[in-house]
């Protein structure tokens, strides 16, 4: 009973640091779990020895506490402490600080959060406090089931604060196999206490002993089918909350998907629509921590242009801007020319690769405009006139990677003003207005482009009026609209977002005979370090598209404060030759070391101390030399990372050749030596098939095991009939009265081993080799060992006990 409170408490503690996975992306780095992990496990072991120490149940849940807040006051107060150990008053008082702070920084810091002292301590407590209530439950008063409510509400926590993304099933599943294998140990414990079971062998006859021997022990109590039972229901419950919510409707996670909406719709005969995105989009811009969509590099000199264009909204109807319904086929490679773009006009080709957020899920793909080849996997179409790509049949972007060739199309302002008119059906089409917008828009566009001579002067003046001189005000709490009403209502109240300003320049454009359409998409985002664009929700933007002849569609940007206004839209500046102007540095120069300031000649070559003398000569360093410790510190952390990672790799080797070793050395003739050798290449036989996906069955015979193993892992025939070799020889050693030797057993499952290799798809023969499934049998022994370990510190620690009550009654005697 001992032993299996003992796996009772190891259980608990698993359960515990499972569900606390789920707090992994709140903080970061992630260190601090493996401090709450090393804590847990002390505190687990605490609980053991004194309850095999026979302990006062009330005595075990107090000693953990006490030694939990030791532990917190040496990691996290231990200057404030008592001979650094004992919490006294200064050391509540430094709690009390940082947890103060930890309040602070979780209010102040979007998730991931940094984690400082504060945070840690909040994070390493509760972990901490979570498992002491759980083995307090499960293993003091013996109830598993209620210990799930601290699991629950410590991945209630991690749920409800961290990010929405696609790692939260993940989640979910540590925390409920946690609970689950809690469950089934107590299960385990209590109906080891029915007694051992004894029975026949399965080909025995009913109430006769086997032949040549007495009845054999399983092991196995009469709970053990009921148990079984209910390990099957929790695998299959836990199954069925994982698929459930993957085939229910979900909320729209993409930019274009809001709430109730789908962000395009795949319709007959090979056409694309799409709805308004302008709640989500509205959404996005007013989320209280930003949330990476994407990341991107890209070899353009000049990343303020590489806007990601979405979807074009070229249709105004009155009630909302939308796409047009149009015909979509299949990536073409390369893609056509971009429509109006004369070979005069100055380009730059520009190579980027874009990586996309794995919760980020939408049916049109981020693209820089205009695009001239896209590589991407998946079911993908290309839609011409807005050049843009749409998914097929379910098809998101949810953690797509691809490379895009696009042009950055660099205008003169002398080339769009003298663009000729551009070709009838176009502008009949791109200058459509409904007969619902009032003649106020065309008379204030009218207004505001009083004096210009062209379409270029005008669209300027219209996103001048716009950003600067109209006196607007860019705000996002302003209720979305793209009708005529709400276009009409933004002019007169002049306080909006990008979708008021964009819409409203384009329909005002139209009004003016301008082709106009909408685009939506991403600013080029936020650069990291490594030249890396970081492009989130909060980088959600619309903007007008104007079309110019010989140009093509062309960017404004009439929205203030957001986003670039590009060179050819910009007000006329003097000319750079006419006014000097300091040399600015560019994201490469960094590759170009700054030149080092010259050393004064009054300094002496052992004058370290002055800041003026030896600086740039020394590298700028106080340390000087090789790092040695450094170097040796990342040598070890690499060593200890990979050997980690080859450890079940390395194990499955040694034990594939310790067994096959014994037996293919396993004397001819019968006995305890023979009868080890079967049965360590049975079990080698069956381990290899679990590596190769055939999970053993502990409940078939040798021989429906083989045939099982033939079958799924669709063995060819020579391997087939060397699985049937080695089960009869299993059975031969387990059931007859005299077995008959098995020699070439060993060559018989190198036989095997090499069919199941050569039937196995590539992914499973990989896994196979580096992570092996029979590998968790190196877990099973480490608990075993830890149990025995348990087992004799908990012996020496009752002998102590008893040998101290022995010489406390000795004594008393003696003084009498």
């Amino acid at each position: 009973m001992t032993t299996g409170r003992t796996r009772l408490a190891c259980f608990a503690a698993l359960a515990t640091l499972a569900s606390a996975c789920a707090l992994l992306p709140l903080a970061d780095p992630a260190w601090w779990l493996l401090q709450a992990a090393a804590l847990v496990v002390v505190q687990a072991g605490a609980g053991v020895a004194l309850r095999r120490a026979s302990a006062p149940p009330p005595v075990v849940p107090l000693v953990q506490a006490v030694l939990s807040l030791l532990l917190l006051t040496v990691l996290f107060a231990r200057d404030a402490a008592v001979a650094g150990l004992l919490p006294g008053p200064d050391a509540l008082a430094e709690f009390s600080s940082l947890l103060a702070q930890g309040g602070q920084d979780v209010g102040r810091f979007a998730i991931p959060a940094p984690a400082t002292d504060g945070i840690r301590l909040m994070l390493v407590g509760g972990v901490l406090l979570i498992g002491l209530l759980v083995d307090v439950l499960a293993v003091t008063f013996r109830s598993a089931a209620p210990a799930g409510l601290p699991l629950l509400a410590l991945y209630s926590v991690a749920a409800g604060l961290g990010r929405h993304d696609g790692t939260r099933w993940l989640w979910f599943l540590c925390a409920a196999v946690g609970y689950l294998l809690l469950l089934l140990a107590e299960g385990r414990e209590r109906t080891a206490g029915w007694g051992q079971f004894f029975a026949a062998p399965r080909d025995a006859a009913p109430h006769s002993p086997p032949p040549g021997g007495p009845w054999r022990r399983t092991g196995r109590g009469p709970g053990t089918a009921p148990l079984r039972t209910g390990q099957r229901i929790g695998v299959l419950t836990l199954g069925i909350a994982l698929a459930v919510p993957a085939v229910l409707p979900s909320l729209g996670d993409g930019l274009l998907g809001p709430p109730g909406e789908s962000s395009g719709k795949q319709q007959d005969g090979g056409t694309v629509s799409a709805v308004n995105p302008l709640v989500a989009l509205q959404d996005s811009l007013n989320q209280p921590a930003d949330r990476t969509a994407l990341t991107y590099t890209t070899d353009a000199e000049d990343t303020r242009e590489m806007y990601l264009r979405i979807v074009a909204l070229d249709r105004f109807d009155g009630s909302a801007w939308k796409p047009s319904e149009r015909r979509i086929d299949s990536v073409p490679s390369p893609l056509p020319p971009a429509p109006g773009l004369a070979r005069d006009v100055e380009r730059r080709k520009v190579r980027s690769t874009v990586v996309t957020a794995d919760w980020y899920a939408q049916n049109w793909l981020p693209l820089p405009y205009p695009a001239t080849d896209v590589r991407i996997g998946g079911r993908w179409r290309f839609e011409p006139e807005g050049r843009t790509l749409v998914g097929d049949r379910g098809q998101t972007t949810r953690g797509a990677r691809y490379q895009v060739e696009s042009l950055q199309v660099s205008p003169t302002a002398e080339q769009l003003r003298e663009a000729p008119e551009p070709p009838r059906q176009l502008r009949e089409e791109y200058t459509r207005v409904p007969e619902s917008l009032p003649s106020v828009v065309r008379e204030r566009a009218l207004q505001v482009t009083r004096g210009a001579r062209d379409d270029y002067e005008r669209a300027v003046k219209l996103q001048d009026w716009f950003t600067t001189e109209g006196g607007f005000t860019y705000d996002t709490q302003v209720r979305a609209g793209s009708g005529s009403a709400a276009i009409v209502n933004f002019l007169e109240q002049k306080e909006g977002f990008c979708v008021h300003f964009a819409f409203s320049m384009a329909a005002m454009a139209r009004t003016l005979d301008i082709p106009a359409r909408v685009a939506v998409g991403f600013t080029p985002g936020t650069a990291r370090g490594d030249g890396t664009m970081d492009v989130g929700l909060k980088d959600a933007h619309a903007w007008p598209e104007l079309y110019f002849e010989g140009v093509g569609w062309t960017r404004f940007e009439p929205t203030p404060t957001r986003g670039t206004t590009p060179e050819y839209a910009a007000p006329q500046l003097p000319d750079p030759g006419d006014t000097p102007q300091e040399q600015l540095p560019d994201r490469d120069s960094a590759s170009d070391p700054a030149p080092e300031p010259e050393q004064p000649d009054t300094c002496a070559s052992d004058d370290s101390t002055d800041p003026s003398c030896g600086q740039a000569a020394s590298g700028g360093g106080g340390d000087s030399g090789f790092p040695l410790g450094s170097v040796l510190a990342g040598s070890g952390a690499v060593l200890l990372v990979t050997g980690g990672a080859l450890l079940p790799m390395l194990w499955r080797r040694r034990a594939r050749t310790r067994r096959l070793r014994r037996a293919a050395s396993a004397p001819p003739g019968p006995g305890e030596a023979a009868t080890g050798a079967v049965l360590a290449a049975w079990r080698e036989l069956l381990d290899t098939g679990w590596d190769h996906g055939v999970a053993p069955d502990g409940s078939a015979t040798p021989r429906a095991a083989a045939d099982r193993l033939v079958r799924v892992g669709e063995l060819a025939p020579g391997p087939a009939e060397a699985v049937h070799r080695v089960a009869l020889a299993v059975e031969q050693t387990l059931y007859a009265p005299h077995p008959r030797p098995a020699p070439g057993i060993a060559d018989d499952v190198r036989l095997a081993h090499a069919g199941l290799r050569a039937a196995a798809p590539r992914r499973l023969r990989v896994r196979a080799v580096l992570l092996p499934n029979s590998a968790v049998r190196l877990l099973w022994s480490a608990a075993g060992h830890w149990a025995r370990a348990g087992d004799r510190a908990s012996s020496a620690l009752a002998a102590c006990a008893a040998k101290l009550r022995r010489a406390t009654n000795r004594h008393p005697r003696e003084n009498t």
